[in-house]
């Protein structure tokens, strides 16, 4: 099992190189994310946006792009859309998110012609590395899905439990995350929680273990749930962790970003291939290791 970001690196280096696209590629961050996985032998590159400011940009960063194709296209939205175009077609193996909104490269992505579409849900899947646990943790939905009914929470799950087996976790422990650790009536995501957990066990959602509802604390830690008297295989060891609605995802993924100084990557998945998709914000470094997930994840 993969258990830290080190990890990650390493295995995506073995397991690489694989080609990914850059959707408005005329970004520092990116260009020095692409740069450091190109040399750690992870990925090749195909930079897709305005020619002139990416060479403009690398030259002002000393970032050495010569060893990648340049494809130039100013504007934002043609640029996803060839972007999207070349994954689809086979000529590259993931999107990455250069200079532009989210919205704009999905649309992309959601374009029947571009051949990325599979029927499932999309959804943002964050995995975090926390200081004092053994394990890397994969929280979803952080990005997407703002009020995901029972049937996209049951998506959402296969989404993250695909991101677990990338990361070499044959049996996802899969915790569905609300206020409480017992079913209430006047708490709908209880009630969702119950209902997945029997979705489960009669094979509807394969390939994990599924528990819930748990607080976060009896989901995570062995010792909260032992206090709780919560006896089941995923109480206290959840790999994965599901959370009601898009609220409650951000604040988790950030708060594990700044207040516990996780290291974290980001990706998007339910198309035929993974969709790097950071912040703005975000680091290079975490560009990178959300770079080395997507390979890990073409690479299952």
């Amino acid at each position: 099992m993969i258990k830290n970001f080190d990890d990650i690196i390493r295995f995506a280096a073995e397991r690489g190189p694989k080609t990914l696209v850059v959707a408005v590629a005329q970004d520092s961050e990116v260009l020095a994310a692409v740069k450091a996985a190109s040399d750690l032998g992870i990925a090749r590159a195909v930079l897709v946006g305005d020619g002139d400011e990416i060479r403009r940009i690398a030259g002002e960063e000393n970032i050495d792009i010569s060893d990648y194709e340049i494809i130039d296209e100013k504007d934002k939205a043609a640029a996803c859309a060839r972007a999207a175009e070349l994954v689809g077609s086979g000529k590259a193996d993931m999107l990455v998110k250069g200079l532009v909104d989210t919205s704009i490269v999905l649309k992309a992505v959601l374009d029947e012609r571009t051949g990325l579409r599979t029927g499932n849900v999309l959804s943002h899947v964050a995995v975090s590395e926390v200081k004092g646990y053994d394990r890397l943790f994969v929280i979803s939905d952080a990005g997407m899905n703002i009020a995901p009914d029972l049937q996209q929470k049951a998506q959402i799950i296969e989404n993250a439990v695909q991101v677990a087996k990338a990361l070499d976790v044959d049996q996802p422990k899969v915790g569905i995350v609300c206020a409480v650790e017992k079913v209430n009536p006047k708490m709908p995501a209880t009630l969702d929680a119950q209902e997945l957990v029997r979705m489960n066990e009669e094979g509807k959602i394969k390939d994990c273990i599924v528990g819930g509802p748990f607080a976060l604390d009896n989901a995570v830690s062995v010792e909260a749930a032992e206090h709780k008297g919560i006896k089941h295989p995923v109480a206290g060891r959840a790999d994965v962790l599901i959370v009601p609605d898009i609220e409650a995802g951000n604040i988790l993924y950030k708060a594990l970003t700044f207040f516990a100084r996780a290291r974290s990557s980001g990706i998007v998945v339910g198309a035929k291939v993974p969709v790097v998709v950071t912040s703005r914000a975000d680091s290079h470094e975490a560009k990178l290791n959300s770079i080395a997930l997507g390979v890990l994840i073409v690479s299952k």
